[in-house]
């Protein structure tokens, strides 16, 4: 029993400690509650109370953040769709600044707008005063749009802020766009783009943009 209770000690110290190793924020937020939790109990069973009330205040501090989490990831006002220009001194800061890290997702992206000259719509996604996504739509003529980048921070991806665009946001039907299509390739994450209303036709994926009806006031 002692060898058990001590594996158990061990695991929530490892859980913390791992969880201060994650970018994404509901996955440090889940591996702390759980470790936390775990050390609690562990060291009220040991009684080392010191622990235990430090360990206790943590979990529920986490279950706190967690709550207020889930209930923030769907919120439209907790996330602004704002329309940039394509060579916006900021976008292209940010776009440089994570320029590795959206390579991964979007391999043929390119951050300055085409030669040709092609017409590019790009949307920061922010919450509050950071950016925390991009997405850019190439005009391929009569109102459709071809996703070139659905970009969003690490830390913010498992909340899909980028959803916004589509769902929440008149920002594409704004900027003259009646359906949006979006290449198939390894990279892409196949369940994000169904969940946000694409579906598969040909080689390429579809979807139709309408515009949000009014939220009642």
């Amino acid at each position: 029993m002692d060898v058990l209770l001590e594996a158990i000690g061990w695991v929530g110290s490892i859980l913390i400690v791992w969880s201060l190793m994650q970018a994404r924020v509901l996955r440090f937020r889940w591996m702390n509650f759980a470790g936390a939790f775990v050390a609690t109990v562990y060291n009220g069973v040991i009684g080392i109370w010191p622990f235990a009330f430090m360990n206790a205040a943590i979990t529920i501090i986490d279950a706190y953040w967690l709550v207020r989490l889930y209930r923030e990831r769907d919120d439209a006002e907790v996330y602004e769709v704002l329309s940039v220009e394509p060579e916006d001194a900021f976008l292209q800061h940010v776009l440089a600044v994570h320029g590795t890290d959206i390579a991964k997702h979007q391999p043929a992206f390119t951050a300055h707008a085409p030669a040709d000259g092609a017409k590019r719509s790009t949307f920061l996604v922010t919450r509050g005063d950071e950016a925390v996504g991009v997405v850019v739509v190439a005009d391929q003529g009569a109102g459709v749009g071809l996703v070139e980048l659905d970009w969003v921070k690490e830390r913010f991806r498992d909340f899909a802020p980028g959803e916004f665009v589509y769902r929440s946001s008149s920002a594409l039907s704004d900027a003259g766009f009646t359906r949006l299509e979006r290449e198939k390739h390894a990279a892409l994450d196949e369940a994000y783009v169904q969940k946000v209303g694409f579906r598969s036709e040909g080689d390429r994926w579809v979807r139709e943009v309408t515009t949000p009806a009014p939220s009642a006031e």
